[in-house]
């Protein structure tokens, strides 16, 4: 084999190698391309997550103001029990006050 034999050679498999590295290439790109269909899908996708973090949003808002409304009447509630127990604690003293008088009065 001669100089230009082998220069020749060289060239045919670096020729060969470039051009199976190229169809490799345009393979994989075909193969993973992203279509116009798959990007509006990704637009929907994204759009609906943005409503769905939107409205989650909305519902943390409305449950930590319908928190609050419940704790506020949860103590005027207990605020109002406590009232009430302690007017039926003086009603009852007075109450027994008022049978030791009748008792005393009528022992009498």
């Amino acid at each position: 084999m001669n100089r230009i034999e082998f220069v020749a050679t060289i060239a045919i498999i670096l020729f060969v190698a470039f051009a199976l590295g190229w169809f490799c290439n345009w393979m994989v790109a075909r193969m993973y391309r992203v279509t116009d269909k798959e990007i509006a899908n990704l637009d929907e996708m994204g759009l609906a997550l943005h409503t769905a973090e939107k409205e989650r949003d909305q519902a943390t808002t409305y449950l930590q103001q319908r928190e609050a409304e419940l704790m506020n009447q949860l103590t005027q509630t207990d605020a109002e029990l406590t009232a009430a127990m302690g007017a039926l604690r003086n009603s009852r003293l007075e109450n027994e006050e008022l049978r030791t008088y009748l008792e005393q009065t009528s022992a009498s």
